[in-house]
């Protein structure tokens, strides 16, 4: 089961949009997991024409998105169990909160940041997928492919060109 993360999209902004070869990852996948910041419903209704979607509300989502997403969640798929959030909180200790703030899950998703993060803390993954649009200190844009078989979970990241 191949699953794409995204988060941190700011759109609509001007004219950017999402990367073609971030287009297709998500029309390919069979869920598409989205760590906030899309910052308006109109993005996530994009984002769900495109594939199934799960996602929390950002810090710069409308009001509008913080009635129709949480701020965190747990998602079942393909025998794995992923916590999602939006902010981590600070650096220091961030891994081990995220995983504590989410027991018995083999993997977290965040946002936030806009630096891409894949590690393993004990047995369960930290993914940040940094962000296809916008990427600030991070040094490309990016998003994260997560591919589940048979419970084993194998995170790629993606670097973004067009």
């Amino acid at each position: 089961m191949k699953i794409a993360i995204i988060a941190d999209t700011h759109l609509p902004r001007g004219a950017r949009r999402l990367p073609d070869e971030c287009v297709r990852s998500l029309q390919e996948a069979e869920l598409i997991l989205h760590g906030g910041d899309f910052v308006t419903v109109e993005t996530l209704r994009q984002l769900e024409r495109l594939g199934a979607v799960a996602g929390v509300a950002g810090n710069m989502d409308e009001p509008r998105l913080h009635k129709l997403l949480p701020e965190r969640r747990v998602v079942e798929v393909g025998g794995a169990r992923i916590g999602m959030v939006h902010i981590p909180g600070r650096l220091y200790g961030r891994a081990q909160r995220l995983v504590s703030m989410f027991p018995d899950c083999d993997a977290v998703v965040y946002g936030h940041t806009h630096l891409a993060e894949v590690t393993l803390h004990g047995d369960c993954w930290v993914l940040n997928p940094g962000s296809p649009t916008e990427r600030r200190r991070a040094p490309a844009r990016t998003m994260l492919e997560l591919e589940i078989d048979a419970e084993e979970l194998v995170p790629k990241l993606i670097r973004l060109t067009t």
